[in-house]
């Protein structure tokens, strides 16, 4: 098992193009970490690989093909060596009233949000197993409270949870799995949703009450760096005046 909770490691990171993703890369090669940056848009990734500069690597992967992951993790050994951390950030919310009108939303939020984190950790696991290593899987403050046109998001959320609480005691002590779980934070995943009122509810909230991406980058890069016997499992961060 590496001793080593210092700096020097190698970090992957899923949904690296924007928002926690990218605040999350900027903070741990900030740190003094090797980050690899995961994401579906290589434009914005090799753009921000070039701005880190040596130690990071950009590479196009898809957390719903198994494939891409398989390939991405071979470039991670070959380019930066066996990984240390990997944070589970890719993620979509599409926000809307439950109905059959929005099931393909649904499995796309199903099939990123968890699945996705799910096949992100069984591509990478064997090279935790070279020596042990943090396991960060982004949850959401919805994984503990389901508002109204939260249903499948919230699903994804607790699903989220229980997946790793479960995986805390297959890999313990080797591997720490920590669940983050922010609350409003100002990102583009509102942007993405189509139903017109629930996201000009969202914008709405989150244009109220919000933390930045490089508050919860911040903590990520604390737990991380935690010495191997404290483990930070779970960690609930909100806007001070958020209300739920």
């Amino acid at each position: 098992m590496r001793a080593d909770r210092g700096t020097g490691r190698v970090a992957v990171i899923t949904g690296a193009s924007s928002g926690i993703g990218e605040a999350t890369a900027r903070a741990l090669h900030a740190a003094g970490h090797r980050v690899a940056l995961l994401a579906r848009r290589g434009d914005r990734i090799h753009a921000l690989a070039d701005e880190l500069g040596s130690g990071a690597v950009a590479i196009e992967a898809d957390v719903t093909d198994r494939d891409s992951l398989i390939a991405a993790a071979e470039r991670v050994r070959q380019e930066l060596g066996p990984i240390d951390i990997l944070v589970n950030n890719a993620g979509v919310m599409l926000l809307a009233p439950f109905g059959p009108e929005r099931s393909e939303e649904h499995r796309r939020m199903v099939e990123t949000n968890l699945i996705g984190a799910m096949t992100a950790t069984e591509v990478f696991l064997e090279q935790f197993r070279d020596g042990g290593g943090d396991i960060v899987n982004v949850s959401s403050v919805a994984g503990r409270i389901a508002p109204a046109d939260f249903a499948v998001y919230a699903a994804t959320k607790w699903g989220m949870n229980g997946w790793s609480e479960s995986l805390r005691l297959e890999l313990q002590p080797d591997i720490r799995v920590i669940v983050i779980e922010p609350g409003a934070v100002a990102t583009e995943l509102t942007e993405h949703i189509t139903h017109a009122d629930s996201k000009r509810k969202a914008q709405e909230a989150t244009a109220n009450t919000h933390i930045a991406p490089e508050d919860i980058a911040e903590v990520i890069a604390f737990a991380v760096s935690r010495p191997q016997h404290v483990a930070l499992n779970e960690i609930l961060v909100r806007p001070t005046a958020q209300a739920l």
